[in-house]
């Protein structure tokens, strides 16, 4: 899957634009919309929370940190074991798995007040009362509707697409 970036001038024209890709057969699951705090988005589809924030690079993140500094807390103690307990491998993969807990949740709790960092270079134009629509579609299928949005709507900024998207966007 790809995502396309378009800036819109109105909330109109994302309408009319949502209505061809719905009968283009781009699920309406796959698209969505991020327009000024000021305006409401309507019956749009309004992207979600973890498409406007950081959540999901800061899971990765504090899942990955969280694993090292557990692992190798459990390879201390299995080594150095605290005073007469005898620690086993089970021990330190419990220790491992915890440290991959506490490091997502925490990190969650930090990416979830960050904007999306792919998102920053649109932040001037919605703040100007553009409208950012986002669409996943195969990567087969770019075009298609990149060529579809020019040919209909001369007034869509088509802004590029992202080689990939998350896996739980």
């Amino acid at each position: 899957m790809r995502r396309i970036y378009f800036l819109l001038p109105s909330a109109q024209c994302a309408k009319i634009i949502i209505g061809e890709l719905l009968l283009k057969r781009i699920e309406w699951r796959h698209i969505h919309v991020i327009a000024n705090h000021n305006v409401a988005l309507e019956d749009l589809p309004e992207a979600t929370l973890a498409q406007r924030t950081d959540l999901l690079p800061a899971l990765a993140r504090g899942t990955a940190a969280g694993c090292a500094t557990g692992m190798l807390a459990g390879l201390v103690a299995f080594v150095f074991p605290p005073a007469g307990l005898t620690i086993a491998g089970g021990a330190v993969v419990a220790i491992t798995l915890a440290g991959a807990g506490f490091g997502a949740w925490a990190a969650t709790m930090i990416g979830v007040d960050v904007p999306n960092t792919r998102l920053k270079r649109f932040e001037e134009a919605i703040g100007r009362g553009q409208w950012l629509m986002m669409i996943d579609v195969p990567k087969d299928r770019v075009e298609e509707i990149e060529e579809m949005v020019k040919l209909h709507h001369a007034e869509a900024d088509i802004q590029g697409t992202d080689p990939t998207i998350p896996a739980f966007p």
